[in-house]
């Protein structure tokens, strides 16, 4: 099938950027233009369906079939960005990158969720890999989006991390319910598991441990803008509570936000001045979910006390 040449423009014009990369990190570039052939594959299979279907509607036009090109492709990007369909990988490895991070050293529960490309497991860590899967769905329901899941499932490491901080613990479930919608879009690898970020914290050099790359809305000069950048992953939910008090109290700027504690909205108005999010909106946010009827109908139903009014 021969490409648009106007899609090629598009999809490689950055590719004197893509040279210099690949003399800084050839890894990284690699990966970079795995996902580009993984993209362009996906645009081709979606032009090839829409070409298979039995016509527009009444209303098509030249002008809403180019749009529809444009959806098209704005999808495939999309897929290629998040978790793909495992092509990347594939390809990747045939450029010369070896086996992508998100499949070394695998574990037998590794394997839950793994694309249709992975290595083929043995029968034992089937087996294993069965009862592993079993959990991660009970974590999945656990954590489905509702408040009175979230609380229930988190309560615990919150308090124990809020006790840290000398702060309540459903307002620091408040922010992290504002982060990952109660639970239902915490972060996720390319593999599909949890990286169990619940606060966004982001992996700058500083950090060492493991990291989930996704897309991400950030704020400049009052613009919404979407933008794809590491974040910090961890084992558990516990981890991602400690990580976020060590994050704040081992950076001076948090200090003053860290001094008023016992009043949530200063707490997360100062938390928001210093820094920690982009979003001009983002203490208000917290303090809307925080005082909200489902917060409140969680908490009674996690801790058995009357409902504030």
């Amino acid at each position: 099938m021969e490409l648009d040449m106007s899609q090629v423009y598009t999809d490689f014009s950055g590719l004197a950027a893509l040279k210099a990369r690949a003399r800084e990190d050839q890894d990284a570039a690699l990966d970079q233009v795995s996902r580009q052939f993984e993209s362009l594959f996906l645009q081709m299979m979606l032009k090839s369906m829409r070409d298979a279907s039995f016509g527009g509607g009444m209303l098509d036009s030249k002008q809403s079939e180019f749009y529809r090109e444009m959806y098209d492709k704005q999808i495939a990007m999309e897929m290629s960005d998040t978790q793909g369909i495992g092509l990347a990988d594939v390809i990747k490895r045939q450029l010369g990158g070896g086996i992508s991070p998100a499949y070394k050293d695998l574990k037998p529960e590794d394997y839950v969720g793994m694309p249709i490309v992975a290595t083929p497991m043995t029968a034992e860590a089937i087996d294993h890999a069965d009862g592993v899967r079993k959990s991660s769905r009970a974590e999945s329901v656990n954590l489905d989006g509702s408040p009175e899941s979230f609380l229930g499932e988190l309560w615990p490491a919150a308090e124990q991390a809020a006790a840290r901080l000398n702060l309540a613990p459903e307002a620091l479930l408040a922010q992290a319910a504002l982060e990952t919608g109660w639970g239902k879009h915490v972060m996720r690898h390319g593999a599909g598991d949890s990286s169990h970020n619940l606060f966004g914290i982001k992996a700058d050099s500083r950090w060492q441990g493991d990291k989930v790359r996704v897309s991400t809305l950030e704020y400049r000069d009052g613009v919404a803008l979407n933008t794809r950048a590491n974040f910090r992953a961890y084992e558990s939910y516990e981890q991602s509570f400690s990580d976020y008090v060590d994050f704040l109290q081992r950076n001076p700027r948090y200090r003053e936000a860290l001094s008023k504690t016992d009043d949530p909205q200063a707490y997360f108005g100062a938390l928001q001045e210093a820094g920690y999010a982009t979003d001009p909106s983002y203490a208000d946010k917290i303090l809307r979910i925080l005082d909200s009827d489902a917060m409140q109908r969680a908490k009674q139903s996690v801790t058995g006390g009357a409902v504030s009014i």
